[in-house]
């Protein structure tokens, strides 16, 4: 397809899913055989996994650390990357991943909402902020207590729990113009709602992936590829004097 331009007046919002990491190696969540890298979703990432055996969730994101720290972010990473740096005041990007792909491509304006593979927070949520924590742990014993005696857990968001900073999130949401989705399925919520909300708004909704999403009916745009093919060369920047 054509050049999508961006204006010197546009906000940019870009939500990214499991389908950008993927291209740099690291598996969706859910597999054809409805299993997360050989683990139910159900015995390491539920509020009830972790209170009936919190060895079992830190070994399972014990070996994502491992192979989130292997990975390296792929173009696309690169490509938002690069775009941020043209749109200083006017980008924004959400993500559903918890790897730090994109901080290593060089990414600045984010938030991920469902938590960060290398931190740690208290179970007890005791008021303390999350920690940096890139260890791999290989039992239990291992995992440090919090200051305040409680054990520290993945700082991730299970399922069940309320994804990160979502008043801020609308807020980012009800100032867009453009809103790019790239690499998710449209079946996880809230986030697959997000596209609705800014096209009812009146933002441009672009999506960029290899399949048509569940939620295909909120894009003005459905551009079919790999993200690391189609998001290089795919926005044009436009500056005050070319409008």
């Amino acid at each position: 397809m054509d050049h999508i331009a961006i204006s010197p007046s546009d906000q940019v919002f870009v939500l990214t899913g499991a389908g950008i990491s993927a291209e740099s190696g690291l598996p969706t969540f859910r597999d054809s055989d409805g299993l997360w890298a050989g683990y139910r979703i159900e015995d390491v990432c539920t509020p009830d996994a972790w209170r009936r055996d919190p060895a079992e969730v830190w070994r399972f994101y014990s070996s994502r650390r491992e192979a989130a720290q292997k990975a390296q972010p792929n173009p696309a990473h690169l490509a938002l990357a690069e775009l941020e740096s043209q749109l200083p005041e006017q980008f924004f990007l959400c993500t559903q991943n918890v790897d730090d792909l994109h901080e290593r491509a060089g990414s600045v304006n984010l938030l991920h909402m469902h938590g960060e593979l290398a931190k740690s927070r208290c179970e007890r949520e005791c008021g303390r902020a999350p920690v940096e924590d890139r260890a791999v742990y290989r039992s239990l014993d291992e995992v440090p207590r919090c200051a305040c005696g409680g054990r520290l857990r993945p700082h991730i968001v299970f399922f069940g729990e309320t994804p990160l900073e979502m008043d801020r999130l609308q807020d980012k949401i009800a100032e867009t113009t453009l809103m790019v989705v790239v690499g998710t399925s449209g079946s996880v919520y809230p986030a697959a709602g997000f596209v609705h909300r800014g096209r009812q708004r009146g933002a441009r909704t672009v999506y960029v992936g290899p399949e048509e999403p569940l939620n295909a009916s909120g894009f003005t745009h459905v551009v079919k590829g790999k993200a690391g093919e189609v998001l290089p060369g795919l926005f044009q920047v436009e500056t005050a004097a070319e409008n």
